[in-house]
Formats: structure tokens, C-alpha cells, sequence
């Protein structure tokens, strides 16, 4: 009897203890003496940037309006307008195409680094250079110095057959969205209207340039002219010695002859790049996907002169746009949101970016 009353006795007390020690038990004079830290909760606010153009009926710039002049509606539903945005300075990547069948048009474009400078980005803006083919190629960093971006274009030297669009889209945000938050990012595409070569998929591409804000321009060059100008890769000597080719009404082998009859010359190429041509009209290419879903706009060019005037283009829409800035009131609604921009001016000609994609959310 008197072994099972300590028994008892040392199992209330273990009890006790336990009890004292329970864990998610504290202390009143310890919880007193040391209040608890408050709960942080931490949310993301999406802020979507619209470039936004507005010309009369004449096609002039209209300058001088006010955020209260303005109506932005997100998937029909009317957005808070936060700021304007467009005195920020300019970070702007040129990335330009630089593969073999452009050699001859090249040159031209090597000629417009300075005017890069003083006409698009400002004293204030920034400039860096890419070059591409199948490869990516910082020419020069981000620089405010006007000799330093004619340098790093004239550098630029002609390399494979490819040239990959997509992924320099890709390779040009990447660069923007290290820069400072407060500047404006704008990448510029100086190449061919389709891609060749890409890994990434164009939606893949277009997606990543919506979600950090990147407005997007180009300077297309002709595939048509390139495939006429380009002299090509030299095509391997014949496996059938010229003695022993058949000429037509007993011509003479000479390696001119035997080019034409051998190789068919290079006019299949020209005649498939003018079908291609011709389609583009009807189904979009992936330069105008670019410059259309992110609020930029397409120039085209053949020489010089129309590419000096391309570059003056740019600068006015750059320095003529209303940038209207407004975090989304439906962030819930997944898919494809459309955007809508009304001016409270009549006749008046209102561009900017179509809309972006986005996930659901609660």
C-alpha cells in the first residue's frame, strides 16, 4: 500500500511539471515583461504601364493633356489613373540583327549610333548594344556617352545565317529590368520582320516584355533586299569535274556556266522570300506582334535617308507619349486583359497597347 501511494505521489508530480512545461504555455509575468511583435502581412501590387499616343485628324502630336483628360478602362472596368510617367529618362538596349545575309545593309545601319543618343534617349537616357545572330553579343553596356554606342555599332561585324528574334527580346528585357526602377525601359529591334533561329516561343517572349514594361520598337529590314544583296556562304565545288558537265548547244565549261546550269544561281532563294513577303500582309509577323502588344510602333526603311527619318520618328513618339500608370482593380480575372484608353477631347486618334496577360489570382 505504502508503494503504491509514492507511486501516485511522484506520477502527480511528473504531471506537474509536464504541465508547467507545455508547450504554447507562457508565462503571465514573462508575457507581460515581453509583448509580442506585431504580424507582418505582405502583399504585391502590379503596376501596368500604357503608352499612350494621341494625334488629331491632321496626324499632328497632341501635347498638353492632363491626367483628368484621360479614361482607362481595364477588361471594360474604369482604372484608377496614378501617374504620368513620361519625364523619366530612357534605358534603351538596340539590339540589331547581324547575320551573314545582311552584309551589304550593314554599313547603313551602323551610321545611326550618335543619332541614338541625341534624338531617342535624351541627355539623361541611356544606351546599350546588342548584337545577334544565333548568339547574343553585348557590343556596350548601358553609357550616356554618344561615342561609345558609334563605336560598339561599328564593331559589329556580320555572323551566322540565323537570326533569333525572339530570344533577343528576351536577352534586351533581361538587361532593362537590372536597370533602376524609376527610368523607362524601351527596347529596340533593328531586323528582319521573322525570326529564325529561336528558342524561346514568341508568346514566351511577348509575355515577359508585358509583365516588366517594356515598350518595344523596330527598324525592319527588308527581306527581300537582304536576300538580294547577300552574296551568300561559297557553295562547295561540284563532285563532277566542269570537263564532264553537259553544256546546251555546245557551250563552253567556264565557271560562270557551270554556276548557272550547276547551282541554279541564287534566284530560288529571292523568289521564296517574296512569297513570304507577300503573306506577311495577311498573317502577322513577329515584329509587329512585338511593337503592337507592348505599345511600340513599326518603321520601315531602304536607305539611308528613310532610315534617318525612321530614327527621328521614334524619338517624337518616344517624347510625345503619355505613359499612364494604374494598378488593376480586377487582378482575379485571368487571361488576356483588355485595355482601353478615352480622351474627353473630340476627333481625336487614341493608340496605345491592346492589353496583357495575366494569371489569376485571389
Amino acid at each position: 500500500m505504502r508503494h503504491a501511494l509514492i507511486f501516485l505521489s511522484w506520477a502527480a508530480l511528473l504531471c506537474t511539471v509536464g504541465l508547467a512545461q507545455a508547450p504554447g504555455t507562457l508565462d503571465p509575468a514573462k508575457q507581460d515583461a515581453k509583448p509580442q511583435e506585431d504580424t507582418t502581412f505582405r502583399t504585391q501590387t502590379n503596376v501596368v504601364i500604357v503608352p499612350t499616343t494621341v494625334r488629331d485628324r491632321n496626324g499632328e502630336v497632341v501635347d498638353g493633356l492632363q491626367l483628368q483628360d484621360f479614361e482607362l478602362y481595364d477588361n471594360n472596368k474604369l482604372q484608377k489613373i496614378t501617374a504620368d510617367v513620361r519625364e523619366e529618362p530612357i534605358s534603351l538596349v538596340v539590339a540589331v540583327q547581324r547575320s551573314s545575309n545582311i552584309t551589304e545593309i550593314l554599313p547603313k545601319i551602323q551610321k545611326i549610333g550618335t543619332m541614338l543618343n541625341q534624338l531617342v534617349v535624351g541627355q539623361d537616357g541611356e544606351v546599350a548594344v546588342v548584337g545577334f545572330d544565333h548568339r547574343m553579343q553585348v557590343m556596350q553596356d548601358f553609357t550616356n556617352e554618344s561615342e561609345k554606342v558609334s563605336e560598339a555599332m561599328k564593331k559589329m561585324t556580320p555572323g551566322s545565317s540565323n537570326h533569333a528574334v525572339n530570344d533577343a527580346v528576351e536577352f534586351g528585357i533581361r538587361m532593362l529590368k537590372k536597370r533602376p526602377p524609376d527610368r523607362r525601359r524601351v527596347l529596340l529591334l533593328i531586323a528582319e520582320k521573322r525570326d529564325k533561329g529561336s528558342e524561346l516561343r514568341l508568346r514566351e517572349a511577348l509575355t515577359q516584355a508585358q509583365f516588366a514594361n517594356v515598350a518595344i520598337y523596330s527598324l525592319d529590314i527588308s527581306t527581300v533586299i537582304a536576300a538580294l544583296t547577300d552574296k551568300g556562304i561559297p557553295p562547295r565545288p561540284p563532285p563532277i569535274p566542269p570537263e564532264a558537265i553537259y553544256m546546251p548547244g555546245g557551250g563552253t565549261a567556264t565557271p560562270t556556266t557551270v554556276d548557272q546550269n550547276y547551282y541554279n544561281g541564287n534566284y530560288i532563294p529571292v523568289f521564296v522570300d517574296i512569297f513570304k513577303a507577300t503573306k506577311s500582309m495577311f498573317v502577322d509577323d513577329t515584329l509587329d506582334v512585338f511593337t503592337r502588344f507592348t505599345g511600340g510602333r513599326e518603321y520601315s526603311f531602304v536607305g539611308e535617308k528613310s532610315l534617318d527619318k525612321a530614327v527621328e520618328g521614334i524619338s517624337q513618339e518616344l517624347h510625345s507619349q503619355y505613359l499612364l500608370s494604374y494598378s488593376p482593380n480586377n487582378p482575379g480575372e485571368g487571361g488576356f486583359h483588355d485595355i482601353k484608353v478615352v480622351v474627353n477631347r473630340p476627333k481625336l486618334e487614341v493608340r496605345t497597347r491592346p492589353g496583357y496577360w495575366i494569371a489569376a489570382r485571389p
